[in-house]
């Protein structure tokens, strides 16, 4: 499988994915900074990560998980730094022969990443 990751303080714009014939599905995640947390309202969250450590621990994932949901490719951005309200936190982009296994990916995914990855909200900014 094929794994893109990037973990940046720019902004996420999920780029075309590229035509394949093996690719009959294409499951797509964006998480974006809602307008409060902790039922206050903020303006933005603040993220953090330890870069190397995050990059490894996605890539490990993402291959482990691999072996029980085959897909062909796998592309995830996460910002790091201000994100402000209504932006997106993290795009993921699962491509697969079927659904069944982007979808299986992608939720698996997403919650080993909030557990297991060394990225962290640090702080709000207020509303």
């Amino acid at each position: 499988m094929h794994i893109e990751i990037l973990i940046s303080d720019a902004v996420i714009v999920p780029p075309a994915t590229p035509a394949d014939p093996r690719v009959g599905a294409i499951a797509e995640f964006t998480g974006t900074v809602r307008g409060e947390e902790n039922t206050r309202p903020i303006a933005a969250l603040v993220y953090e990560a330890y870069q190397p450590m995050a990059e490894t621990v996605m890539r490990r994932l993402l291959s482990e998980l691999a072996a029980r949901h085959p897909c062909i490719a796998v592309r995830v951005q996460h910002r790091i730094g201000i994100v402000r309200v209504g932006e997106a936190a993290i795009h993921i982009a699962v491509q697969a022969k079927h659904r069944a296994e982007a979808f299986a990916l992608l939720a698996a995914f997403m919650d080993r990443l909030k557990q297991d990855v060394p990225i962290w909200k640090t702080d709000t900014l207020p509303a």
